[in-house]
C-alpha cells in the first residue's frame, strides 16, 4: 500500500527490519531511497539530526548536512520489536536496517544534558514492558508520575480518560496479561502527549528534547498467539494508526520542528540490558555509548596525540638533564657574571 501525493508514491510501512522517518522539519532532508543503515549508526544519525557532532563520519546517503544554525527542537525515537511490517499511513521516508544490533540513545542524552545544563532539556528514555525508565534534566520532573511498572498502568487503564474507551479492541482482551501489556504501551504513549500538552513551555524552550520508547507488546503478543492470530493483527494495526496520531500531536507540539522515527525490529542479536536511573540524576558514566560497559572505540587521533605527548617528554627530560650538566659543571670565576663583578670588586679593595 502507498500513498500518492501530487503524483508521487510515498511507500506506507516498512517491510522487515527497517527505519521509518513519520514526521521531518523540512530544513532536516532525509533523502527518499533503498539505503540500508546499521542499528548501530542509529544513535549517530540522531545526533547529527540534532545538530550534534559524531566520532566518527556517518556514511550513509539517506541524511543530508542541513543548515548548520536551524535545527529540530526535539527527537523522538519508537523502537518496536517483533514486527515484520508496520503499515504506518504516511511518512517522509523508510530505509531498511542491517545489523539490528541492540543500542541506546545514552551518547545522545549526555550530550544533551551536558550542553544545556542549565535549561530544562525533557531527556525521557522508557520501556514499559520491561519497567525500565531513564530520565536526566529538571524538566522530566514532569514526567515523574507517569505511569511505568505493569500494576501502574493497569490501574492507570482502569481510570477515566484511557484508552479502552477509544480503541478498537476487537480480538484483545482486558484480562490477558499480554494483552494488557500491549495496551499499557499504547497508553503511555497516549499520557506523553498527554503531560506535554498540559506543560507546553517545555515544548516552547530552547533546548532540545529527547524522547527514546521501547516497545515489546507486539513481541509478547506473538509469543503467546502466534503472529497469524487475530489478537496480533488487530495490535499491529492498533499500534501502526497510534504511532502515525502520536508523531503527528508531538511534531504540531513541538511547532513542526521535530524529528519522529519508528524502528521495527523483529529480533535483536544480542539481549539488551539497562539498569534504571533516577530522575534529576547527573552522574557521569564511563562510556555513555555502550551499554555493555566496554571500552571506547579506537580514535584515529589516538596516534597523533600519542606521539605528541611522547616526544614532548623526551625533549623536556634531555632539556633537564643537559641543563642540569651545564649548572654542574661551571665555573664560577669565568661563567657567573656575578662572581666576576665581585672578585673585581675585592681585587680593586
Amino acid at each position: 500500500m502507498c500513498v500518492c501525493i501530487n503524483s508521487f508514491c510515498f511507500p506506507s510501512g516498512v517491510q522487515g527490519d527497517g527505519l521509518t522517518i513519520l514526521q521531518a522539519p523540512e530544513y532536516v532532508s532525509f533523502q527518499k531511497g533503498d539505503w540500508p543503515i546499521s542499528g548501530e549508526k542509529i544513535p549517530d544519525m540522531v545526533a547529527l539530526t540534532m545538530g550534534f557532532s559524531v566520532q566518527e563520519d556517518l556514511s550513509w546517503p539517506g541524511l543530508r548536512a542541513g543548515p548548520l544554525f536551524q535545527r529540530p527542537r526535539a527527537n523522538v525515537l519508537v523502537v518496536v520489536r517483533g514486527v515484520d511490517s508496520l503499515a504506518l499511513p504516511q511518512s517522509v521516508a523508510s530505509y531498511p536496517l542491517e545489523n539490528p544490533v541492540p543500542f541506546t540513545l545514552d551518547s545522545v542524552a549526555e550530550m544533551v544534558h551536558t550542553l544545556f545544563a542549565e535549561d530544562t532539556p525533557v531527556v525521557l528514555q522508557l520501556a514499559p514492558s520491561e519497567e525500565r525508565l531513564y530520565m536526566l534534566g529538571k524538566a522530566n520532573a514532569v514526567f515523574e508520575d507517569l505511569p511505568v511498572t505493569l500494576q501502574q498502568i493497569c490501574a492507570r487503564l482502569s481510570q477515566d480518560g484511557s484508552v479502552l474507551a477509544s480503541l478498537p479492541l476487537n480480538s484483545l482482551s482486558r484480562n490477558a496479561e499480554a494483552d494488557l501489556l500491549f495496551l499499557s504501551e499504547v497508553q503511555v504513549l497516549h499520557d506523553i502527549t498527554a503531560l506535554l500538552q498540559r506543560h507546553r513551555h517545555l515544548a516552547k524552550d530552547h533546548s532540545p528534547d529527547l524522547y527514546s520508547l521501547e516497545l515489546s507488546g507486539l513481541e509478547e503478543l506473538g509469543r503467546r498467539y502466534g503472529q497469524d492470530s487475530s489478537q496480533y493483527q488487530d495490535a499491529t494495526a492498533i499500534l501502526a494508526n497510534v504511532l502515525q496520531k502520536f508523531g503527528e500531536d508531538l511534531f504540531g507540539l513541538y511547532g513542526d520542528s521535530a524529528v519522529v522515527e519508528v524502528v521495527t525490529v523483529k529480533n535483536f542479536e544480542a539481549p539488551l540490558t539497562r539498569k534504571s536511573r533516577s530522575i534529576l540524576e547527573s552522574k557521569q558514566i564511563s562510556n555513555p555509548g555502550s551499554p555493555y560497559n566496554l571500552a571506547y572505540k579506537y580514535n584515529f587521533e589516538y596516534a597523533v596525540i600519542f606521539n605528541i605527548v611522547l616526544w614532548l617528554m623526551i625533549i623536556l627530560a634531555l632539556a633537564v638533564v643537559v641543563i642540569s650538566y651545564n649548572l654542574w659543571n661551571m665555573d664560577p670565576g669565568y661563567d657567573s657574571i656575578i662572581y666576576r663583578m665581585t672578585n673585581q670588586k675585592i681585587r680593586l679593595d
